[in-house]
């Protein structure tokens, strides 16, 4: 039997059945996201996660789920880490999706193929989900990418073609403030950590992006994924 376990504060968010598959997966992965409207509007909360229409009409977005420790198919994928940068051409629960997809250079070739696998969503599960929301994929590239989450704080660097760097925001006690129970999630069954991007830069003209900005939505949390 298969199970779905996810870590820190946990929250129901895909109501699907438990995915059947003969890969068998375990992952625990740190996940940063950040995404800003065409015109910069997006300066708070990414409307996406609530369900809501992008402020302008669109979202670019760039996300990222760094692999703590885990294997697929008994594979060792520890400190692989996975990056997408997103044309989200209206409301996200009606996808369409135009993507390009980041592979770490350290991974190997049968590591990045057992990674597509999974999160391309063709061994099923909540990763699955989030994958149907994709229309096309541009391309897949394995370049130099850095990832890093300490405290809340995060930042992600891919190659020279996006950067994002997230400071959180904080409670009254100091702690994280977090986001549950959204309708939409880049980690279905996980909490986010929600804050901003102190910088945000995504150069992708396949995408239209063209952006080097600062104070937009940045999201970080971290799940495991047992399938």
């Amino acid at each position: 039997m298969e199970s779905q376990q996810f870590t820190e504060l946990l929250r129901p968010c895909c109501r699907h059945e438990q995915c059947r598959s003969a890969t068998w997966i375990s992952l625990i992965a740190t996940q940063i996201y950040g995404g800003a409207s065409y015109e910069k509007k997006n300066r708070v909360l990414c409307p996406c996660w609530i369900g809501e229409d992008p402020d302008n009409g669109t979202c670019d977005s760039m996300q990222a789920w760094h692999i703590d420790k885990g294997t697929i198919d008994g594979a060792d994928m520890t400190g692989r880490t996975v990056a997408m940068v997103c044309e989200i051409p209206g409301n996200v629960l009606k996808g369409g999706f135009r993507v390009k997809v980041y592979i770490d250079d350290g991974a190997s070739d049968p590591q990045q193929a057992a990674l597509l696998e999974v999160y391309s969503g063709k061994q099923g599960g909540p990763v699955a989900e989030l994958a149907k929301l994709v229309g096309e994929v541009v391309s897949v590239e394995r370049v130099p990418i850095t990832f890093t989450v300490d405290q809340g704080h995060g930042m992600l660097k891919i190659a020279e073609v996006g950067l994002a760097e997230l400071e959180p925001y904080r409670g009254p006690t100091g702690a994280i403030t977090t986001l549950t129970d959204t309708i939409f999630s880049t980690v279905p069954g996980a909490p986010v950590f929600v804050g901003k991007a102190t910088r945000y830069v995504s150069k992708n003209p396949d995408l239209g992006h063209d952006l080097d900005i600062s104070g937009f939505n940045a999201l970080q949390s971290t799940f495991v994924f047992d399938g």
